[in-house]
């Protein structure tokens, strides 16, 4: 029998990541994306691309520093793993090359240009010449640099030139120089409604007014990633916040991890650059394209060119929050789910806004974890903590990148009143739940809401995430502990119904996969999640596998699994997902667990697992049991957004075979919620369906 700790039977972490990044480049090419939609994926790939470098290259690096050769699970060291990711990456470099290209050639076809200076008509020209006088000159900074003039400190993904400067009058002074552009500058500057220009040309054709007196010899754009993961001694802290400020302070000034420089830059440039940013070879990258893709979305959002996108949806409100009713009378009825991005996220807004209003409402209680800039939901907890409510918030100063946008809320927070809780040392807070207490009749009665996603309004327009709203009393006794376990301090570790990381969701998923495992072939799992890691739930899966237990897994991101290989895994299938909504909902099903559907706001990764406070919930309730069990099943369909993993680690893109219906599940999602939306009813049933979908989800 082959050995469960064997390492060919994982994927390595890193690598499986990049397959991930992969097919979400994989989206600018597809036929049926118009090409403002594929410009978009290039956006994607490449801002989470800036993310994978500045924190887990960054890190591998770190280890490697430390002379660390602790081998991942799959025997990868850090320098192996380092090694294999700068060569896959130097490689995919050229496909984002083409993708690219392939797509401003397209949108040129349709009017909409992004063309540099030079190539702008003479009166385009001339509005980039007073644009840059009156817009960029003012704000940009020109930088010697000699023996006076030391070399300047650079912002993480900041952009900027360097140049070899040559005195008019004296052909042996050669010095080198540096532009910085500022990011209150656009990354590609609208010179016409349908004309952008990226903001280095319009720099580079005015140095020489930026550097009077001086020939221009060479010049060239680059862009620094340095290390950004911020480690905070909480244990040592008096004060959480200050120590966490000074932390982002030093983000600043993390080690160089990246250089991004333009194709055919002089080698005595990029020899000055790096005589300062010391950065390994295989850590540059010359790209014959515009630097900073991400900032593609500028132009993505043109509505002048929306045409060339998908068609928007408008998340629908659904009975019975489309109605005058009170919130809180309708959940005294029934629970409630909603799916969003189909449907609104706007209820959430008004529980808490109308919780913040109610004369009846005590006690509010959340977490939050990403808020957003502009949260209504912070403003609804600073208006209820000034109307006198007892306000409780855990805003989780540790969620990275949001770790500024959460110290302001805080700060508001407490200004009004209310009690925040930072965060719990050595843990993040990752759990999403809303608590309301409301005395009715002489009692008190807890309403909740509970979620696999963020309190976060943007991202719920863009993200697949499940919202239950719920006055069960099973889970009201569970609630109060997890927030009095955050609060303060706490010996009981474990809740009844709900489940709680970082001390029962691990055992509990491997008690339901080996009750699946005892009933062998009657035995079925379906999970869906954004990341599988861990390797005792993978052990625990490949266990069952082997007993003959189906396994279906919907993972979009990484996956150390592998599926398909006989003796281990060939009970399981692996596939992700990748559309026009980040698939980001965690949804389990045990078919001889009672109750047997679950969601969560965790990942299968021991991240989440054991150095997280995360929530799983039972669903109770028959008829959301039955739609999230459905929704699992039509994703499994899926052969228009789907790629299946193969034992290998690698993934084939899924399509419809001759005479097969095109199954898109985001598409048929909207499609019937829309329906519903129309016809007024408060449940997503059969009846609703077109007799394709009827097929479908039979």
């Amino acid at each position: 029998m082959i050995d469960l700790n064997d390492s060919s039977l994982y994927t390595n972490r890193e690598l499986s990541w990049l397959h991930f990044n992969s097919r979400v480049l994989a989206q600018s090419t597809k036929e049926d994306h118009p090409l403002l939609e594929k410009l978009k994926f290039i956006a994607i790939y490449s801002t989470n691309l800036d993310e994978f470098y500045m924190i887990r290259i960054a890190g591998l690096k770190q280890l490697y520093a430390a002379r660390v050769t602790t081998t991942a699970r799959d025997d990868m060291t850090p320098i192996e793993q380092l090694t294999a990711i700068t060569a896959y990456l130097h490689k995919e470099k050229e496909l984002l090359e083409n993708n690219y290209k392939t797509i401003i050639k397209g949108l040129d076809e349709h009017g909409l240009f992004i063309k540099d200076y030079k190539e702008l008509s003479i009166e385009l020209q001339a509005k980039a010449d007073n644009f840059f006088l009156e817009n960029i000159f003012p704000v940009i900074i020109p930088i010697a640099v000699d023996a006076t003039h030391p070399f300047p400190p650079l912002n993480n993904l900041s952009l900027s030139l360097a140049v070899t400067l040559q005195d008019e009058n004296d052909e042996e002074d050669i010095k080198h120089a540096m532009i910085r552009i500022p990011r209150l500058l656009e990354r590609f500057v609208a010179i016409a409604d349908d004309t952008y220009v990226p903001v280095e040309s319009l720099v580079r054709e005015n140095i020489s007014n930026i550097f009077p007196g001086y020939k221009i010899l060479a010049s060239t754009t680059f862009r620094v990633t340095r290390n950004a993961d911020i480690v905070i001694e909480e244990e040592e802290a008096d004060d959480f916040m200050e120590i966490l400020e000074q932390g982002l302070r030093l983000r600043k000034k993390g080690a160089f991890v990246r250089l991004e420089i333009e194709k055919d830059a002089s080698g005595e440039l990029i020899d000055f650059l790096n005589s300062h940013l010391n950065i390994n070879k295989e850590d540059i990258y010359e790209y014959d394209i515009p630097l900073n893709l991400g900032a593609l979305w500028s132009i993505v959002s043109n509505k002048l060119f929306s045409h060339l996108t998908l068609p928007t949806n408008i998340p629908k409100m659904l009975s019975p929050f489309d109605k005058n009713e009170s919130i809180f009378k309708a959940l005294d009825r029934e629970d409630i789910m909603i799916f969003q991005p189909y449907e609104s996220f706007e209820p959430v807004v008004k529980f808490i806004q109308n919780a913040a209003k109610d004369p009846k409402v005590l006690s509010i209680r959340m977490t939050l974890y990403r808020a957003g800039k502009n949260s209504p939901i912070i403003q609804a907890l600073i208006d209820a903590s000034n109307n006198g409510k007892q306000v409780t918030a855990m805003v989780e100063l540790k969620a990275r990148f949001d770790e500024e946008n959460n110290l302001i809320w805080a700060k508001a927070l407490e200004e009004a009143g209310a009690h925040v809780i930072y965060g719990i040392p050595g843990f993040k807070v990752h759990a999403k739940i809303a608590q309301v207490i409301r005395k009715s009749n002489g009692k008190l009665k807890i309403y909740q809401h509970l979620s696999t996603g963020n309190y976060n309004e943007s991202t719920a327009k863009l993200y697949t995430d499940i919202g239950y709203f719920t006055s069960r009393e099973e889970l009201r006794a569970d609630s109060i502990t997890f927030f009095h376990i955050l609060t303060g301090f706490s010996k009981n570790k474990k809740l009844n119904n709900l489940k709680m990381s970082p001390f029962q969701i691990k055992d509990t998923l491997l008690s339901m996969i080996k009750k699946e495992m005892k009933e062998g072939e009657n035995g079925r799992i379906i999970a869906k999640m954004n990341s599988l890691v861990d390797k005792d739930i993978i052990k625990a899966l490949y266990r069952a596998s082997r007993e003959g237990v189906k396994i279906d897994l919907i993972i979009r991101g990484i996956c150390c699994l592998n599926p398909g290989i006989e003796g281990v895994s060939e009970n399981i299938r692996v596939v992700s997902l990748i559309g026009k909504y980040l698939e980001h909902s965690r949804i389990f099903y045990f078919k001889h667990s009672s109750p047997s559907v679950f969601i969560s706001s965790a990942d299968w990764m021991p991240r989440n697992l054991e150095k997280r406070f995360e929530l799983m919930i039972p669903m109770y309730d028959e008829a959301i049991s039955s739609k999230l069990l459905d929704s699992l099943k039509l994703q499994l369909q899926d052969n228009s957004l789907s790629w299946e993993m193969l034992p290998t680690g690698d993934y084939k893109e899924l399509s419809p075979e001759l005479g097969d219906d095109i199954i898109n599940s985001q598409e048929i999602f909207e499609n019937y919620i829309n329906k519903i939306y129309k016809k007024n009813t408060k449940t997503v049933s059969s009846d609703t369906l077109s007799n394709k979908d009827k097929k479908i989800f039979k």
